[in-house]
């Protein structure tokens, strides 16, 4: 590191503070007194997913938080729910450890989670990843809260 104003490389640390997701220092530089801020933050290595064209790309919460998004629009889902959702997501693939995955196990946890949240966003959600074709393939996405409905009775 140098200091953005003189290009030396001697400077002293003034004050240190956590900052959300990482450190926040306030410099001095040693040889021209100018004061500077850095931060440090620890590197997430993300995945790579597998599609299922054989094409490989970055996992991105911010895709997953779109998917989130599209499925549950026009219901009763707070944007703080989904946005919690989609960290969660992140925080299970990070957790994995695996440098690839297939883009299937992401769409898993999307339903997972989407099931916890609301079921017409998981039924919309479900429809498009499981490529659903028919009336009946619809249906037998229904089964399991059809037979729920029906003992809670």
């Amino acid at each position: 590191m140098i200091c953005p104003q003189c290009d030396l490389s001697k400077f002293e640390v003034l004050e240190t503070r956590t900052s959300g997701d990482g450190i926040r220092r306030r410099r001095s530089c040693v040889g021209c007194g100018h004061r500077f801020t850095t931060f440090e933050r620890i590197e997430r290595r993300l995945p790579l997913l597998i599609k299922k064209s054989g094409q490989r790309e970055p996992f991105s919460q911010d895709k997953v938080r779109s998917g989130l998004q599209i499925a549950c629009r026009k219901r009763p889902v707070s944007a703080e729910s989904l946005d919690q959702a989609a960290a969660d997501i992140e925080r299970t693939v990070v957790a994995m450890g695996r440098s690839e995955l297939p883009a299937a196990e992401v769409g898993d946890l999307v339903l997972a989670e989407l099931k916890k949240l609301d079921l017409v966003g998981y039924l919309r959600f479900a429809s498009v990843y499981q490529e659903v074709q028919s009336a009946d393939e619809f249906l037998q996405l229904l089964q399991p809260w059809i037979h729920r409905d029906k003992e809670s009775e």
